[in-house]
This record gives C-alpha cells, sequence and structure tokens, in this order.
C-alpha cells in the first residue's frame, strides 16, 4: 500500500506514541475498524487499529493486555488507547503466522470450545469496566426503539424486504435472551474461525478483542457456538455442532449449565445469525446465512424454550 495512501493523523502519532516513525505499510484492512500493518523504521513491526471511539475501546485493550501478560495466545498492546479525533487508536505487537481451522464438524467444534473455556476463564479476573455497550450483533439488550439496534446504514434501507420469519425468530430469541436472570461477564463476542490462527494443530492467535462484550455467560457460550465456523460469508454450523462445542465447554469448566443456561446458550446460538441474515437481505447478498436461519430455527428455538 503507497504511504501516501495512510490517513493524515498517523504518521505523527507513530513518533508521539511509538516513538518511531513508520517505513513500510505490511497491510491495510477496513471493516468496523481500520487496521494497519507497519513496519517502523527501527525494524519493528506493529498492528495501528483505529475506530471509531464509543467508549468501550480502553477496557478492550485493558483486558487484552492482561490476558497477554499471562500468556494467552494474543497480541500484546503496546500503546494505551488514545483519542484522535472522533477515533479511539491503539497499536499492538504485530503476531502474524499461523492458519485458519475451516470446517463445523462436531470435533472441530470441541477444538473451538477448549480455547473459548480456556479464553472465558482468563477473563474471569480480569478487571476492567464493561465495555458498553455490546457490540451491534451480540446487543440484544439494547434499549433503542424497535427490535433490532439502532444501525443507521441498515435502518434506513427497506426492511420490508426481511422475511417475516426471520423478523419472528430475532424477536423470540431476543425475548428469551431478555427473560434471563443471569449475571453478565466478560466474553470474547466475535469468536469466528477468521478471528484465531492455528499453529502445528495448537491455537496460535485469537484476534478481534474489539468485540468483547457483557454478557450472560451461557449466552456468550451459545454466541460462540453459532459462530466459531464463520469466516466469509458467516452462516450456523450443524446443530450437533453447537450441541458438541456447548457440552465441552461445560466440560472444560468443570460446570454443568443450569435448565436455564442452556436455554439462553441456545437463544443466544441465534441472535448473530437472525442479524447477519437481516444484513444479507438488506444488501442484497447471497442468502447463506438467511438459509441456515431458514432451516435451524424450529429446533434452536425449541432448545432455547423459545
Amino acid at each position: 500500500m503507497p504511504l501516501n495512501d495512510l490517513p493524515d493523523w498517523l504518521p505523527d502519532w507513530c513518533v508521539d506514541q511509538l516513538g518511531d516513525e513508520r517505513v513500510d505499510v505490511l497491510f491495510e484492512a477496513r471493516s468496523i475498524s481500520a487496521v494497519f500493518g507497519l513496519r517502523l523504521a527501527g525494524g519493528r513491526e506493529v498492528v495501528v487499529k483505529a475506530r471509531e471511539d464509543d467508549g468501550r475501546a480502553a477496557s478492550c485493550v485493558a483486558a487484552q493486555a492482561q490476558l497477554a501478560q499471562r500468556g494467552f495466545p494474543c497480541a500484546r498492546p503496546v500503546t494505551p488507547v488514545t483519542r484522535v479525533g472522533a477515533l479511539a487508536v491503539h497499536a499492538e505487537e504485530s503476531l502474524p503466522g499461523g492458519s485458519m481451522l475451516l470446517g463445523d464438524t462436531p470435533s472441530v467444534a470441541r477444538r473451538y470450545a477448549a480455547v473459548f473455556a480456556r479464553l472465558m476463564a482468563g477473563l474471569e479476573d480480569v478487571d476492567v469496566a464493561p465495555p458498553l455497550p455490546s457490540p451491534r450483533w451480540a446487543r440484544w439488550d439494547h434499549t433503542d426503539s424497535g427490535l433490532w439496534p439502532a444501525i443507521g446504514f441498515l435502518d434506513e434501507r427497506d426492511q420490508s424486504v426481511v422475511p417475516a420469519f426471520v423478523v419472528d425468530t430475532a424477536e423470540r430469541v431476543r425475548k428469551r435472551l431478555l427473560a434471563a436472570e443471569l449475571p453478565c461477564v466478560l466474553g470474547h463476542a466475535d469468536f469466528e474461525a477468521q478471528n484465531l490462527r492455528w499453529l502445528d494443530g495448537e491455537v496460535w492467535a485469537v484476534h478481534d478483542w474489539d468485540s468483547l462484550a457483557w454478557q450472560p455467560e451461557a449466552a456468550l457460550v451459545g454466541a460462540a457456538s453459532g459462530a466459531f465456523a464463520n469466516a466469509s460469508p458467516p452462516t450456523l454450523p450443524p446443530i450437533e455442532s453447537s450441541a458438541a462445542f456447548i457440552e465441552t465447554y461445560q466440560e472444560l469448566r468443570g460446570r454443568a449449565f443450569t435448565a436455564e443456561e442452556l436455554e439462553i446458550a441456545w437463544a443466544g446460538s441465534m441472535w448473530t445469525a437472525v442479524h447477519n441474515a437481516r444484513w444479507e437481505v438488506l444488501h442484497g447478498d447471497a442468502p447463506v446465512s438467511l438459509n441456515a436461519v431458514r432451516e435451524q430455527a424450529t429446533e434452536r428455538l425449541r432448545r432455547a424454550n423459545a
């Protein structure tokens, strides 16, 4: 990527926060956040992340730093979160390498569940302010009017194209999740194949710590059980694979979920999928999540008691 294509604020930020000038741009990625892989003049490689400052970033980066310090496989932040205009910006060490573990079978689900159990155990005693609001795809507890959390660029599109079964599923899932009387905990809410890397059969890195959420443990486990196989485009794994994920998580944490927690886990497994199905329809994308919701909603809702 040409150096002159970088944001105007980035060179001075590197000098101020990293004490070095960037020399080479290794990569750039833009989604909810803008991510820049840089090689600095001294030879160090870092990743700079910038996203709209919604008040969540400081808690997310602080939690990531504590996990990295304890040896969890994630990049170590090397700056605090700073404000650049309307952006929250920080840098972390570069942690390249590894490959995605693809597949949605029960055996693959168990491997992902083992990582998620380790991650959630590590976050138990992390002391940060709750990163609120939760990411929009895990924000069923929003206080906006209507079913979905307010997302301007989605809300301005023609909502009549969203199939009734998607809306009905979302309403039932959200009602069940909101009825839960369970404490909230800190957890990773974007636990997808595309955000993990594996090396020699072991997890090498978990990325996307911007996506920490403050929700009931069972709901976070359920969400991960429905999303672990996602690369692009996202979909739902088979029901037996989500079941294997939820079961393995309980075994490794040494605690069986209550009947209510199991229902909340199954409800959680659907919310991201209906969010993705709505996204597909509103953008005219291939109906991958939409078809998965159509095929699996009845059974997942039954297990959720929704």
